[in-house]
């Protein structure tokens, strides 16, 4: 019983410090003030459902961490906020938008973006 109560507590003890990081609010799928200002900003916008989205969701949860402050990595989910399609001027998804730091247009893609080639764009944006 002793042995248990110690590995319990081993255990307790060695998971302690590892805490998850909560994902960023500004890929949650809610509605955002885009572009960030006086930062290159990409949107994603799709739904968490359609199946070339759900292929964006590890990219864009990815770049949102390794990009955070540095870079604006926003995800709206139109088909929760249909409002915000028309708003885009959106044909299809997913679509990613991607603004220069003075907040202007600069590039559209449509459908699957892969991890590479977004990257690619921002570093083209000045992005380091």
């Amino acid at each position: 019983m002793k042995i248990l109560r110690l590995l319990l507590a081993v255990l307790f003890l060695a998971s302690a410090g590892h805490a998850v990081a909560a994902p960023s609010p500004l890929i949650s799928g809610d509605p955002q003030e885009v572009p960030l200002k006086g930062m290159v900003t990409m949107v994603d916008i799709g739904a968490k459902a359609c199946i070339p989205c759900k292929m964006m969701i590890p990219v864009i949860e990815s770049l949102s961490a390794e990009y955070e402050g540095r870079a604006g990595i926003v995800f709206i989910d139109v088909w929760k906020n249909p409002k915000e399609a028309e708003k885009f001027g959106i044909r299809a998804i997913p679509t990613q938008i991607f603004y220069d730091k003075d907040g202007k247009e600069v590039m559209r893609h449509e459908g699957y973006f892969s991890k590479e080639e977004i990257i690619k764009v921002l570093t083209k944006l000045g992005v380091q």
